[in-house]
């Protein structure tokens, strides 16, 4: 079974959150029992470990240390697995070792409830402040200025523009239905979407394209294409997954560049608090030109460009980190504090405050993006950066 990284985290996290559908366990477990993934899958669970450890002071560190390398040390036989560079040669978890590690804890603490001086404790060290996730958050524009806010409007029809009729699907999508403009001779009329900070959305544009918005973005297209191309605008970040049509190439214009495809999927990163603008393909080709700058990128190619029109192509990118987003994930390699801090903003509807300018580390790592910022936070006090949440703020100090 080949399971790619970004799937194999997300399920493990909608597991470990307990917010998995049955099939999604399933698929998890499958993996598990399959041994696709093994490594991945023990970096996970010894950061779950790690998580707990804090919040879940059951044990002393030996007999913690002793029962993670019992579950994790050993094979489907029982035999134990000798540590390399003393970290476990991950072989296989079992069903059963899973069940150990997250149900197992849920029943001693049952039985075995803390003291109210540790609860005391563990109540103090929760911030003052804190900032819920973003979601679903939208508002439509139609072409006579009328506005629709996405995230309240009830599901069915929403509007009629011209012979194009737009929907709200039970999934929460925008769906432009324009099978009714094949005779019409009336021009296309121009839409927008924009997503606030804090928000995220999925719009199916009349040809079939997906694109699925980031928070603080805007997409500006037509109810229907027409001519020989289809050319839609943003801002901010979107990830397209383009219907094929040779005949009439699809178009994505930015501040910074202008990117052509026949049928891709690729992710845009354009915000303007942004110093490079990202193209990051992962499937088919794109020609992206910027002034005098021109590259056709294949899958794995990202193309970087500047405020100042400097440009370059890298190879061999990792796609799951740029489209991480997408699928509920913040997902850094080697990322700055800022950078992490920025997209925070985005997501969490919050500003950030440095006391001492922007401290020199990076990071690695992933988590939900459904889990409250206080979360994230705590993930980058691991790195020495001391930061908290006060009202609307985040301040690094």
């Amino acid at each position: 079974m080949n399971t790619s990284r970004l799937r194999l985290r997300y399920l493990f996290e909608r597991y470990y959150s307990k917010t998995a559908t049955a099939q999604e366990r399933d698929e998890l477990l499958t993996i598990i029992n399959d041994g696709a993934g093994d490594e991945e899958l023990y970096l996970l669970i010894r950061q779950a470990w790690d998580d707990l450890k804090p919040n879940a002071a059951l044990f002393n560190a030996d007999k913690t240390n002793a029962m993670l390398s019992k579950i994790l040390g050993a094979d489907a036989s029982g035999e134990n697995v000798k540590p390399r560079n003393n970290i476990f040669l991950w072989a296989k978890i079992s069903t059963a070792a899973m069940i150990l590690l997250f149900v197992g804890l849920g029943i001693y603490t049952h039985h075995h409830p803390r003291k109210q001086q540790q609860t005391t404790l563990v109540k103090a060290k929760r911030p003052l402040h804190d900032a819920l996730p973003g979601g679903n958050k939208a508002i439509l524009t139609l072409a006579n200025g009328k506005t629709i806010i996405l995230d309240n409007a009830q599901n069915g029809m929403l509007a009629q523009q011209g012979s194009t009729l737009i929907k709200k699907t039970a999934d929460g999508q925008l769906l432009y239905n324009a099978a009714g403009t094949a005779n019409t001779k009336a021009a296309p009329e121009i839409n927008v979407i924009t997503t606030p900070r804090g928000g995220q959305y999925q719009v199916i544009l009349p040809d079939g394209t997906n694109v699925w918005l980031n928070s603080a973005s805007s997409l500006r297209f037509p109810t229907y294409f027409t001519g020989t191309t289809r050319q839609v605008e943003i801002t901010g970040e979107a990830y397209f997954e383009v219907t094929k049509n040779k005949a009439m190439p699809f178009r994505v214009k930015t501040n910074h560049a202008d990117i052509e495809v026949l049928g891709t999927h690729f992710n845009v990163m354009a915000y303007d608090d942004e110093a490079v603008m990202k193209t990051t393909l992962l499937e088919g080709a794109v020609n992206i030109t910027s002034g005098g700058f021109s590259a056709r990128l294949k899958p794995g190619q990202q193309a970087q460009i500047n405020k100042t029109g400097q440009n370059k192509v890298i190879n061999d990118v990792d796609v799951d980190d740029e489209t991480a987003w997408k699928n509920g994930i913040f997902q850094f390699k080697d990322a700055g504090i800022d950078v992490i801090l920025r997209q925070a903003a985005r997501w969490y509807d919050v500003d950030i405050t440095y006391k001492k300018g922007v401290p020199a580390r990076e990071f690695n790592g992933h988590i939900s993006r459904n889990v409250k910022a206080s979360e994230l936070l705590n993930m980058l006090k691991y790195t020495g950066v001391d930061l908290k949440i006060e009202g609307k703020d985040i301040i690094v100090y």
